[in-house]
């Protein structure tokens, strides 16, 4: 048996997943912006010193690469992506993302976009075709302006591509592949086939906008690892819940990629323990992003928001919001605010060492006594309390008129409060009898997570052994999979027949059939499973269905499927099958959660000693215990107030709180009332 390697790459660090056999490593690298293919290395050297070989002799023994990242993320918010030129439906320039966003640019510039005299009408048919010429005249206009990749997004053409393929296909007769001068062209219809002109433009447009950095990132990652004598393909994780490799990967799938398996990995950690209803909770360095699982379904949205832009390209919803172990602290107009800003990787929290001046919550937590200055990430980073105090007295403190404990307890209080609002106002979003286990992680989480749960209302966390390395972690049980989709369209009643289905089915099953097996794997090694888009006949928000890929075969399955889109949408009636899905995927090597037997020791021996920790306003520091994560087993229980550390993170225990470490080496915190 060979490793495997989960990378996930955020915004301040890097986290890695290895594993070989029953041995398991995890690292943490700090993320290097300027180039993401360093930090992916520096992650694969340190996993290879975790196991005591070289990074060419772990490559060549790897089974698999997964790779989650922030690239588009980044990209987007950092309005740093491609120049794009953008072809409408003449008549229709007014629906593009053309203006800008919280003082940002746009992601098209209003006259990169040119209209091409064409129409298809709702009912598919070619009413008419553009002219070839004409279409040339604009590519070159928008080539000339500096475009360095072109778009076509025409009305109704999830019902009808013929035009926007004959553009392309007009636009490449003049500029093919082998030229120097080719620019990649992009059709809406390739991207989106579901309803929504103006989400199906923004989906078309950010896809481009974030091609091509993410191209040079991957394909340059593959090459190195193969440079260092990885023999098999480098595979990217999807927003979808898949995995894929790097030529059948679309940017727009690669958003979000990193906290979609983290919430996979959190419904995962669900099904051990038969929890079906849980909110997961990853604060990083510098974003804490929210999911879901209801009735053991993972949140999932059919028109999700990119970036404050709506498209309609299905993926795992993650409620994102800028905060973090690096978002600064500043004090304006007399009050404290932490947050969105963050510093990053470079130059990261003013204790980091590496240049950075604005105090955030990692230099609180630090002067609170939280964090240990010498065993950050296991003692290979030492933090910089002095300077981190000095930053924290002189831009917050001083202003406010507290000492530094009390200021940077205000900053924490002030980061929990905000995200304890935004997981109780998540909750009661879902239903009102939606009572959730919170299930915590990234390397932030566990400090905050307690307070966090108590403004929100939730009595019990989960924290797993993983926690600090959560998304690359979660990665490692992500099987590979490719997804399509076709517009259908089909009026479901009590009379329906679902016999137009069969022709669409069979083309996505042979297009699924050569994909997987160029991903290497046979058709009895395939599941397919089919994505049903049903909204009510008179119109309305979609709900998606499953279904095996027979279904359509007895006549009772419409029935069934009618049924099922009532109780969906709490509808009866008619209905219409917009869209038809099909995930093909298959079975990959990944870990594997084992019990471990209860420990034969007492707490105390996981015990490092104590530490003063600043836990309230007024009082002065207590002595509070300090624990060994490594160190603690199935049955260990600890009460508040307490500190466990591990290589990767920290976890505080506020008083009035126990935790106890169960069968699986998670823990299970709950908050209590002392005997």
């Amino acid at each position: 048996m060979g490793y495997t390697i989960d990378i996930d790459t955020g915004g301040t660090f890097t986290d890695g997943f290895f594993v070989c056999g029953e041995r398991v490593a995890t690292v943490k690298v700090p993320t290097t912006p300027h180039d993401l293919t360093e930090c992916f290395l520096e992650c694969a050297r340190a996993g290879a010193d975790s196991f005591g070989v070289p990074v060419e002799d772990l490559l060549y023994e790897t089974d698999i690469v997964r790779f989650s990242n922030t690239i588009g993320t980044n990209t987007i918010i950092q309005r740093d992506g491609s120049k794009i030129g953008l072809l409408v439906t003449a008549g229709r320039e007014h629906l593009t993302p053309t203006r800008p966003d919280d003082g940002k640019s746009p992601l098209v510039w209003p006259d990169m976009v040119l209209g091409i005299d064409e129409c298809v009408s709702p009912d598919g048919e070619i009413v008419k075709t553009p002219s070839g010429q004409a279409a040339l005249v604009a590519a070159q206009r928008l080539i000339d302006q500096g475009a360095r990749c072109l778009v076509v997004c025409f009305a109704n053409s999830e019902f009808n591509q013929d035009n926007e393929r004959f553009v392309r296909q007009a636009i490449k007769s003049e500029y093919p592949r082998d030229y120097l001068g080719s620019v990649p062209v992009f059709l809406s219809s390739d991207i989106s086939p579901r309803s929504g002109e103006v989400e199906r433009i923004n989906a078309a447009v950010l896809n481009a906008y974030i091609h091509a950095k993410l191209v040079r990132l991957l394909y340059k990652a593959g090459e190195e690892l193969r440079k260092r004598l990885y023999r098999r393909n480098l595979f990217i994780v999807h927003n979808n819940g898949a995995v894929a490799r790097v030529a059948k990967t679309r940017a727009i799938n690669t958003y979000n990629s990193g906290p979609a398996a983290g919430l996979l990995g959190a419904r995962s950690v669900g099904e051990l323990y038969g929890i079906r209803d849980l909110v997961s909770m990853d604060m990083g360095g510098t974003s804490f992003d929210l999911g879901h699982v209801r009735h053991g379904q993972a949140s999932y949205t059919l028109r999700p928001d990119v970036e404050g832009l709506a498209v309609n390209v299905p993926m795992l919803s993650i409620r994102a919001i800028g905060a973090g172990g690096g978002s600064i602290a500043s004090v304006k107009g007399g009050k404290l605010q932490v947050g969105p800003q963050s510093a990053g990787a470079l130059p990261g929290p003013v204790c980091f060492d590496l240049g950075g001046t604005n105090p955030t919550v990692t230099d609180a937590d630090l002067i609170l006594g939280i964090l240990d200055p010498d065993y950050f990430l296991g003692g290979t980073m030492k933090l910089n309390s002095e300077k981190a105090r000095a930053e924290i007295t002189g831009q917050v403190a001083k202003p406010l008129g507290v000492s530094s404990e009390e200021a940077a307890l205000m900053i924490k209080n002030l980061i929990d409060e905000a995200m304890g609002r935004e997981v109780k106002r998540l909750i009661q979003e879902i239903a009102p009898d939606f009572d959730p286990v919170l299930l915590v992680y990234g390397g932030a989480g566990p400090a905050h997570c307690c307070d966090i749960a108590r403004i929100a209302g939730l009595k019990k966390i989960v924290i797993t052994p993983f926690s600090a390395v959560f998304s690359a972690y979660s990665s490692s049980s992500m099987e590979v999979g490719h997804l399509y989709y076709r517009r259908v369209d089909l009026p479901l009643d009590a009379n329906s027949t679902l016999e137009p289905l069969a022709s669409p089915l069979a083309e996505m099953l042979e297009e699924a059939e050569r994909d997987m097996r160029g991903e290497g794997f046979s058709t009895d090694q395939v599941t397919r499973q089919l994505g049903l888009f049903v909204r009510p006949s008179g119109g309305g928000d979609e709900v998606k269905l499953t279904a095996d890929v027979n279904f359509f075969e007895s006549p009772e399955k419409v029935k069934t499927l009618i049924k099922q889109a009532g109780t969906e949408l709490s509808a009866q009636g008619a209905y219409v099958l917009t869209t038809v899905g099909l995930l093909a995927s298959a079975p990959t090597v990944h870990y594997q959660v084992t019990e471990c037997p209860p420990v034969d020791c007492r707490t105390e021996q996981a015990g490092k000693g104590t530490r003063p920790v600043f836990l309230a306003a007024g009082e002065d520091p207590q002595e509070v215990p300090v624990y060994d994560r490594s160190r603690l087993g199935n049955g260990h229980q600890i009460l508040g107030p307490a500190v466990i550390e591990s290589e990767h993170t920290t976890f505080l225990l506020p008083e009035k709180w126990k935790m106890t470490v169960d069968r699986y080496n998670n823990i299970f915190a709950e908050e209590v009332e002392r005997p």
